[in-house]
C-alpha cells in the first residue's frame, strides 16, 4: 500500500515542479525561466514516515525538468529510496483569468522493489489544467494521466481535481481529490504561506484515504524555494 501511495502521489505532483506544494494535483504553471526551485517536504503516516527533496529547472522557458527522491521507513523495516525523473512542457500558460494545459512525462524508480541494470521503475505521463478565477482568487487545477507499474505491469489511470483559495495576500488555503481507476482516492486539505513573496514559502497539509482497501492518513510540513533568476 505504501508504494501505491507513493506513486499516486509522484504522478499527479510537486512540483512536485510535480505540483507546487503542497499540491498532489499539478498546474499549468512552470519554474521560471532561467532558474531552479527547490522543494522538500516531510509527510508523516501513524506507522511511517517520508522526506522529500526535488530540485526542479527550467533552462529554456517552457521545458522544466525535475531530479530527486524520497526515502520512506516503517517502523521495524529498513528505510526505502524512491527516485524521481520528470518532463514538463506548457501548451498554452496559466494566465490571471484565463486557462492554462501541458503534458508532463516521467519515471519513479524503486531499487528496492526493481533491482536491475536499467533501474527503471513506474512510467507515468498526464495533463496538468488549470483554470483561474475573479483575478486568481481562486484557481482550479485538474490532472488526468496514465501509470505503468514495472511490477505488476499494471496499467492505471490517475485523476485529479484541487483548488487554491486566497485568504489573504501572503496566505492560500487548499483542497483536493486525487486517485486512480482501481478505487483508490485520497483527499487533503492544507494552507501555503509566503514567508517571503515569490521567493520562500512554507506549507502544512493533513490528508486522508477516502476510498479503497487501507484507511491511510497522514500529515505533511514542506518549504519551497524560488529564487527569481539563477541562469
Amino acid at each position: 500500500m505504501k508504494y501505491r501511495v507513493l506513486a499516486c502521489t509522484a504522478l499527479a505532483i510537486p512540483s512536485f515542479a510535480f505540483a507546487a506544494r503542497p499540491f498532489v494535483t499539478d498546474d499549468a504553471r512552470l519554474t521560471t525561466a532561467g532558474s531552479c526551485q527547490l522543494e522538500s517536504w516531510i509527510r508523516v503516516y501513524p506507522d511511517s514516515r517520508e522526506f522529500w527533496a526535488l530540485p526542479a529547472c527550467n533552462l529554456t522557458g517552457n521545458l522544466e525538468f525535475t531530479f530527486g527522491g524520497g526515502r520512506a521507513k516503517t517502523e521495524g523495516e529498513q528505510a526505502t529510496n524512491d527516485y524521481v525523473f520528470q518532463l514538463k512542457t506548457l501548451f498554452r500558460p496559466l494566465e490571471t483569468n484565463g486557462w492554462g494545459w501541458g503534458l508532463a512525462v516521467g519515471t519513479i524508480q524503486h531499487p528496492k522493489i526493481n533491482p536491475g541494470p536499467n533501474m527503471l521503475g513506474n512510467t507515468y505521463a498526464y495533463i496538468p489544467l488549470s483554470v483561474s478565477l475573479n483575478d486568481d482568487t481562486v484557481i482550479i487545477h485538474t490532472n488526468l494521466g496514465w501509470l505503468k507499474d514495472k511490477a505488476s505491469g499494471l496499467n492505471s489511470t490517475s485523476w485529479g481535481i484541487g483548488g487554491e483559495f486566497r485568504l489573504h495576500p501572503k496566505l492560500l488555503g487548499i483542497a483536493e481529490t486525487f486517485g486512480d481507476n482501481h478505487g483508490l482516492s485520497y483527499g487533503q486539505v492544507g494552507v501555503r504561506y509566503s514567508v517571503i513573496p515569490d521567493l520562500f514559502q512554507v506549507d502544512a497539509t493533513f490528508g486522508q484515504q477516502l476510498s479503497g482497501p487501507g484507511d491511510s492518513h497522514w500529515v505533511s510540513f514542506g518549504i519551497r524555494y524560488t529564487p527569481e533568476k539563477l541562469f
